[in-house]
């Protein structure tokens, strides 16, 4: 699967997050709770000066909470990190990040010495509805499609807080594959530069590994482990997805399934645990495609 991302803006975002770095005194990466791996940015992956690391596990409540606490510890393994998964949106989330903040950088944040916090991740991860919750009003423009916020923005949070916002970053070719497809069934890259019948089957695949009975629950399938595109074909019978003369319509029944993995209607659910994560830099030559279910407790 090829996808073209990388907008002009991108570009000149990652200058700007380079150039931003060293004027501030703590890093937010906004991280999708159900892909973390493959959302967190290269750019972030070594900060200068040992600065400190506030990692935020979004739409926790679109992920599987056993693999996303196996995240957390983590995560958290680095010097100066802390990690939380957490809802975007929730009147506390302002308290608790502000507090989170405080904690990792306890000699900033007054009005001669404030705090000054940059806040960064890949598209859609929900980086600008915090920022409007911290702020307390629509500072940031927020959107279900990717790359909304084009340009760096300054804005005061609370008496000694500094925050800057940032554009949503993607890198020019994704890690692997599977990378893509992840990023892909996540929302993090825009709908025109997929096809929903290739993300479908990805996630048919996945689920039938990793979530057995979950489709069958959604679906009211007898029967959930069957080839891939016979069981999006009973899928699309299911849900009258279909073309003139009772074919599969491959683009409305892909469509239906991805829009349904990000609203949450098939479950909570994880696309990557930190112990699979391991294995793939073990075993570069592991065939991506087919990857083995994550590890279940």
């Amino acid at each position: 699967m090829h996808i073209h991302w990388y907008p002009g803006h991108m570009h000149k975002a990652r200058k700007e997050i380079n150039k931003l770095l060293p004027q501030v005194d703590l890093v937010i990466e906004v991280l999708d709770a159900r892909v973390p791996f493959t959302s967190l940015s290269p750019l972030l992956s070594k900060l200068p000066d040992n600065k400190p690391k506030l990692y935020l596990l979004t739409k926790a409540d679109l992920a599987d909470p056993k693999t996303s606490k196996a995240w957390l510890d983590h995560l958290q393994q680095e010097q100066q990190v802390a990690a939380y998964a957490v809802v975007n949106g929730r009147p506390e989330l302002k308290k608790q990040v502000l507090k989170w903040s405080q904690a990792l950088a306890p000699k900033r944040g007054s009005i001669i010495k404030p705090l000054r916090i940059m806040i960064a991740g890949i598209p859609n991860v929900g980086k600008s509805t915090l920022i409007n919750l911290l702020t307390g009003r629509k500072i940031a423009k927020t959107g279900d499609e990717p790359a909304v916020t084009k340009a760096q923005q300054k804005v005061q949070v609370a008496e000694g807080v500094q925050v800057f916002d940032t554009p949503g970053v993607l890198w020019p070719t994704p890690k692997s594959e599977l990378s893509g497809y992840r990023l892909a069934a996540s929302g993090a890259i825009r709908d025109t530069a997929i096809e929903y019948p290739d993300i479908a089957r990805f996630l048919l695949d996945y689920l039938q590994q990793a979530y057995p009975g979950a489709l069958a629950k959604r679906y009211r399938l007898a029967d959930d482990q069957q080839e891939v595109m016979s069981l999006m074909a009973e899928i699309a019978a299911k849900r009258g997805c279909l073309v003139k003369g009772g074919g599969m319509d491959e683009g409305k029944v892909g469509e239906m399934i991805v829009r349904e993995f990000r609203q949450g209607l098939l479950g909570a659910i994880s696309l990557e645990h930190p112990e699979q994560e391991f294995a793939y830099r073990l075993l570069p030559t592991q065939d991506v495609n087919h990857p083995d279910a994550p590890p279940t407790e």
